[in-house]
């Protein structure tokens, strides 16, 4: 596709908007901001924000009708630190039932030395490094990101973590499941390679959109 993607960027009343949409539209995306399901219709990506607790934010998106739309949605979609934990079973941090995409649920980080956890971290790779998901594509060797958090998820599959970071144990900072990906930093909080990240996720959404056109005008 030529046009910049669409993407919507899920308000639910707990996230750092403006500064995600900054950071989108740097990255080449256009933003629709989205309070309702009737906000994600042409849209090519959806990103879930959130701060705070994941099961007030899973109150709010219920009240706004989007459980269900989110549930159904099969693009590309991003989530950012409890929009990423919201992608689980559930939370220790509330007990509270999350939206269930992957198994696994969100726990209190162990052994840390101080809770939240709040500062810039570097990452690391599964396996060393030598395969990186492209959601870290140009990503400068030594780049840190910026984490506001006292949990983080467990997920039972741990294939799907793309990304580690430690305080001082190990946890997961990145997921992706096909075309979901999440991350446990603020990437719009992350300078230049928190762009990097972003870029990287809209250049992703413009292939997948690219790729659905093409297919539907051989329909």
């Amino acid at each position: 596709m030529n046009a910049a993607p669409l993407v919507a960027v899920i308000d639910h009343g707990a996230g750092n908007l403006v500064s995600i949409a900054r950071g989108l539209e740097r990255a080449g995306g256009r933003v629709r901001l989205v309070t309702g399901p009737e906000g994600l219709t042409g849209v090519h990506a959806v990103v879930l924000p959130g701060v705070g607790v994941p099961g007030a934010a899973m109150s709010r998106l219920g009240e706004a009708g989007l459980l269900g739309p989110l549930g159904a949605w099969e693009g590309p979609l991003l989530g950012i630190c409890v929009g990423l934990q919201l992608f689980f079973d559930s939370s220790d941090e509330d007990g509270e039932p999350c939206l269930g995409f992957d198994r696994g649920v969100v726990r209190r980080l162990v052994g840390a030395p101080l809770l939240p956890h709040i500062g810039w971290n570097d990452i690391e790779m599964p396996g060393g490094g030598g395969t990186r998901d492209r959601l870290f594509d140009r990503i400068e060797p030594g780049a840190t990101f910026y984490f506001v958090h006292s949990y983080a998820p467990a997920p039972e599959d741990p294939s799907i973590v793309i990304a580690y970071a430690r305080y001082p144990r190990p946890f997961a900072a990145a997921v992706r499941n096909g075309l979901r990906v999440g991350t446990q930093f603020h990437p719009e909080r992350s300078g230049k390679a928190g762009l990097q990240v972003l870029t990287n996720f809209v250049a992703e959404v413009r292939e997948v959109a690219g790729s659905r056109d093409r297919a539907g005008a051989l329909a």
